[in-house]
């Protein structure tokens, strides 16, 4: 079977096709279809959204930077049976009618992530955690079946 971190190494396909894609100025994106611009927003969520993955004998740990997101904002969840989901989404902050801007440097952002999860992944398990920004998701795996003792049958001889 192969291993979550094989599986990441050898599916992210996405990411060669990132530069051209991040490139794409968001003047030029207003001119597309919707179709066209959610594809391109999405993608540049994924490619923007960086993630430490870590494994140990009990569990999976995916580990994302999420800056100004509230917790409220922030969605992790399964889909398709086996793909962790997580997604969160920094809003521009309300301003008063009082108050202008001498100088916006930071956007809304959007954060997304889609893992395949291994067969030996406990998803009824999963818990999240967002601390100073930190998103942490773990992921327990599910114990290995105790070996089985060999059985000695007796059988009669008639």
């Amino acid at each position: 079977m192969e291993s979550l971190l094989e599986h990441v190494l050898h599916s992210d396909s996405l990411f060669s096709s990132r530069n051209a894609l991040m490139s794409v100025p968001d003047e030029f994106e207003k001119l597309l279809n919707p179709l066209a611009r959610s594809y391109i927003r999405d993608t540049k969520a994924i490619a923007g959204t960086a993630v430490d993955i870590k494994e140990n004998s009990k569990a999976f740990s995916f580990v994302t930077d999420m800056p100004g997101v509230k917790s409220s904002d922030i969605q992790v969840q399964i889909e398709d049976e086996n793909v962790l989901t997580i997604r969160g989404k920094r809003k521009r902050e309300a301003n008063d009618e009082d108050t202008k801007y001498i100088r916006m440097e930071r956007k809304p952002a959007k954060y997304l992530r889609k893992f395949v999860l291994p067969s030996d992944a406990n998803l009824d398990a999963i818990s999240a955690l967002c601390e100073d920004g930190v998103l942490t998701v773990t992921v327990p795996k599910v114990p290995p079946p105790e070996p089985q003792k060999p059985k000695t049958l007796v059988i009669p001889v008639n």
